[in-house]
């Protein structure tokens, strides 16, 4: 397995991700870089399989409440801690340019906590 590009961020608000065709919700968002995220799900997804999807995000990081994007599922695994649900590793294949700055900032925003000891 190659390694990790990019730092990943793990953040504590579970951002709702859905099908952007059918409007079906595939899962939640756990941990987002600038080349991908986990998706918590019940859901079975195919590997190397490309879906466009829909990331919705609050308001504070821009006025419109979503983003659509195009992430290729790149692995799988089973949620450790509640059965029948998976965890996947997604990659982000394309995405606008507008909502490109807003996934930055999603990435940004949702960051890792700082410790007050750091």
């Amino acid at each position: 397995m190659k390694p990790r590009r990019d730092e990943r961020h793990t953040h504590g608000y579970y951002m709702r991700v859905t099908d952007n065709s059918a409007g079906d919700l595939l899962g939640y968002l756990s941990e987002i870089s600038l080349g991908g995220f986990k998706l918590e799900s019940p859901k079975a997804l195919t590997v190397k399989k490309d879906y466009t999807l829909r990331l919705e995000y609050t308001s504070e990081v821009k006025d419109k409440s979503y983003i659509v994007l195009v992430a290729r599922v790149m692995w799988i695994k089973p949620d450790p801690i509640t059965p029948n649900e998976y965890i996947y590793g997604f990659q982000v294949v394309s995405i606008l340019p507008f909502e490109q700055e807003i996934y930055q900032g999603i990435v940004k925003n949702y960051g890792p906590l700082k410790h007050k000891w750091d």
